[in-house]
């Protein structure tokens, strides 16, 4: 050993010193942090950075843990949260019936049901072959109300994806913001928006930031979930989605929430 000391030059007093060591209760809180911290990490397939883990941790442990000692920990351990991918630039289209935007980017919302935004998204999967899902989140809680995913972006997605909204929500009119996509454009749509006592607004032209609720929704779906894993088939897509929306309704811990899901928000608002 003496000679490995002298090998990697280090003083044998150090080397006596560390063997002597006794690890503070501090040191070994943070060990057992550390096994913690990693075990969730590995079960979001390291989705999670420093923020998300400190919620987690919080419920999990029933202790007051800071954030930047998770950070501190992350660091030491090697680990850090998986990297969005840039998203497309937005693309116009001609509309045959357009609205204002209403929302304004008044992203707050005081009950659950009084302010919906709404997008359609593209997935690969297979040899090139597309998926494309539609949803609707409430800005109150950050819940997606209702969903779908086709093999079409098509009239019939969106249609599908508001009627299943209204079907969770029956009693509320509230209102529903998008972009100036064919399908929220169309005529069609407006009727059945018309119909149902909803208010509907659009974003500007080129501004997604308009829409920066369900854009952040897309991103986080797409970097927590898509870009992690390779797709064969549709069927193995659908059901990643379909268990991943789950999760982030019921069990993805959000700061601005309080440190609880959406669904736990929403039930505490009920």
């Amino acid at each position: 050993m003496l000679l490995l000391c002298e090998t990697a030059g280090i003083p044998r007093q150090s080397y006596y010193k560390w063997l002597k060591h006794v690890p503070s209760p501090r040191e070994l809180e943070n060990k057992e942090l550390m096994q913690t911290m990693y075990s969730l990490y590995e079960k979001v397939e390291g989705i999670y950075g420093y923020r998300r883990l400190t919620l987690h941790m919080r419920r999990q442990t029933e202790k007051p843990i800071n954030h930047k000692r998770i950070q501190r920990l992350m660091k030491l351990k090697g680990i850090q949260s998986v990297i969005r991918k840039k998203r497309k630039k937005y693309e116009r289209s001609a509309p045959q019936q357009v609205a204002e935007n209403v929302l304004n980017r008044k992203f707050q919302a005081e009950a659950p049901n009084k302010k919906w935004v709404t997008d359609v998204t593209e997935f690969k999967y297979g040899n090139g072959q597309k998926a494309y899902l539609s949803a609707i989140l409430d800005l109150h809680d950050n819940a997606i109300v209702s969903y779908v995913i086709g093999h079409s972006n098509n009239n019939s997605l969106v249609f599908q994806t508001l009627k299943l909204a209204l079907k969770a929500a029956p009693d509320s009119s509230p209102l529903l913001h998008s972009d100036r996509g064919f399908q929220y454009t169309s005529r069609h749509f407006k009727k059945i928006l018309d119909k149902s006592k909803l208010t509907q607004s659009m974003s500007r032209v080129g501004r997604c930031i308009d829409n920066g609720p369900m854009e952040s929704f897309w991103g986080t779906l797409k970097c927590e979930k898509y870009y992690l894993h390779t797709y064969r088939t549709f069927e193995e897509l659908k059901r990643d989605i379909d268990g991943y929306i789950h999760f982030y309704n019921n069990e993805r811990l959000q700061e601005k929430l309080n440190g609880l899901s959406p669904m736990e928000f929403r039930t505490k608002a009920a």
